[in-house]
């Protein structure tokens, strides 16, 4: 009986992945997730078990409430990684622009978590925030999580895909398959990895499946690899009220060395939900018919600085400033942007609790033998115009054989002129599925 409600259950999530998406559009954003694997060819069976909770703020949108299906410990989970994950960036980083997909990234690692075990296993669901929740639940959680993040209104686009591609020479144990392929709808693909094509097949599926937005993600197929394991997510969207063109124009942009440049400031004027306090004025920009996802801008006041803002980001600040947006009328001015970013996530995830996943303690037996995490690397492109907004991001992780509320007074003035802080947020499941920072406007 047990056997027969997983595979109806099963059935039940791959249905609601065949919803259909609108197709009209600006704004798209995309992350990829590839993982190469080797050394494994013995098949067994893996265990299940895994060693993997603060309240959420009320939805920004009153007429999209959040699923029941979805445990909320899964999204509390991810929003705390994906802040975490960013502080980490910001050491490196501080100065320069910054664009990552929390949710590209956390979906992909949890794809991989399925793979590892013992004390490996401990060590990523304490970086990726899980602990208190079993595989089970992971699995079962990000499997709802995609179904509902794929229904949004018919201006809104956002797809999700995964897939593994498996050198034909080596063998994968058949849990870590049945799980993304259950769970996460992983396409399953065997390849000749010594074929120069090999990687060209690869990349032509992340160019697929980010609408060509990421073209490139393995430059060559190393050796020794024999999985790839990949996640894609794309969005697309048009802006609920689109700027008018003709009414951007030039203004002064303040840079964090007290340099101005001349910039594109696209403005607009209306009723938006919108936050201030004593640090800051924060203010969401809809997209589609509904509103379900938002442009959320972050600006540091004059005297406080995106410094000082850092220092109080975190999963906990953002819930309460979350829940204390409120409609105010009011004028935005922001500037037209464009951008790319690419790092190496090791150290990162390192800081974070993940090192051993790294190193040749590394215990990824659920997946094959002698394997280890040799290195995580994202990319991102993201775009902001009158229009709307276009965004990739592509995660790499290759394993390799171990070695042995204010009142509605007069109108807010909002200029972005100076750094901020952005996501992009899904207000129904309040997940963040892209953040970033921008010291200097480029377009």
């Amino acid at each position: 009986m047990k056997q027969q409600f997983s595979n109806a259950r099963q059935n039940f999530l791959q249905r609601r992945y065949a919803v259909s998406l609108g197709r009209r559009y600006v704004l798209a954003a995309a992350g990829v997730m590839l993982m190469g694997a080797i050394g494994c060819s013995q098949l067994s069976n893996s265990s299940n078990s895994a060693f993997a909770e603060s309240p959420l703020p009320k939805s920004e949108l009153q007429i999209s409430e959040k699923p029941a299906s979805i445990d909320t410990k899964l999204i509390s989970a991810n929003t705390r990684f994906g802040f975490n994950l960013f502080s980490q960036l910001l050491v490196q980083d501080s100065n320069k622009n910054i664009f990552v997909s929390p949710s590209s990234i956390s979906l992909a690692l949890a794809m991989t978590y399925n793979g590892a075990d013992g004390s490996t296993k401990k060590a990523m669901a304490k970086a990726l925030e899980l602990q208190g929740m079993n595989l089970q639940q992971i699995n079962s959680s990000y499997a709802e999580l995609k179904a509902s993040l794929e229904n949004t209104d018919s201006q809104v686009t956002l797809n999700i895909a995964n897939s593994l591609w498996a050198d034909q020479n080596y063998s994968l144990k058949p849990n870590f398959i049945q799980n993304n392929q259950n769970f996460y709808q992983a396409k399953v693909t065997n390849l000749n990895f010594t074929d120069r094509n090999a990687s060209k097949k690869i990349n032509d599926w992340v160019k697929e499946n980010t609408q060509g937005k990421i073209e490139k993600i393995v430059d060559k197929v190393e050796p020794n690899q024999v999985l790839y394991l990949l996640n894609a997510i794309y969005f697309k969207g048009s802006w609920t009220k689109q700027f008018e063109s003709d009414k951007t124009a030039n203004f002064p942009f303040y840079l964090l060395s007290g340099r101005v440049k001349k910039h594109p400031m696209m403005s607009q004027s209306g009723k938006y939900r919108y936050y201030e306090n004593q640090n800051f004025q924060a203010v969401s920009l809809p997209y589609g018919e509904n509103g379900r996802v938002s442009f959320y801008i972050f600006l540091p006041k004059q005297n406080y600085g995106l410094k000082s803002f850092y220092e109080n980001l975190n999963a906990a600040n953002w819930d309460k400033w979350i829940s204390q947006f409120a409609k105010r009328e009011g004028f935005v001015r922001l500037p037209r942007f464009k951008m790319d970013y690419e790092v190496t996530l090791n150290d990162a995830l390192s800081a974070l609790g993940m090192a051993e996943a790294f190193s040749s303690k590394a215990n990824f037996s659920g997946m094959g033998n002698n394997l280890k995490i040799s290195e995580v690397k994202h990319k991102a492109f993201v775009e902001v115009n009158e229009e709307g907004s276009e965004a990739a991001a592509t995660t790499s992780v290759g394993i390799e054989l171990t070695s042995a509320a204010i009142p509605a007074q007069k109108p807010f003035q909002m200029i972005v002129n100076r750094p901020f802080f952005y996501a992009i947020r899904d207000n129904q499941t309040q997940s963040i599925l892209f953040m970033g920072s921008i010291v200097e406007p480029v377009s």
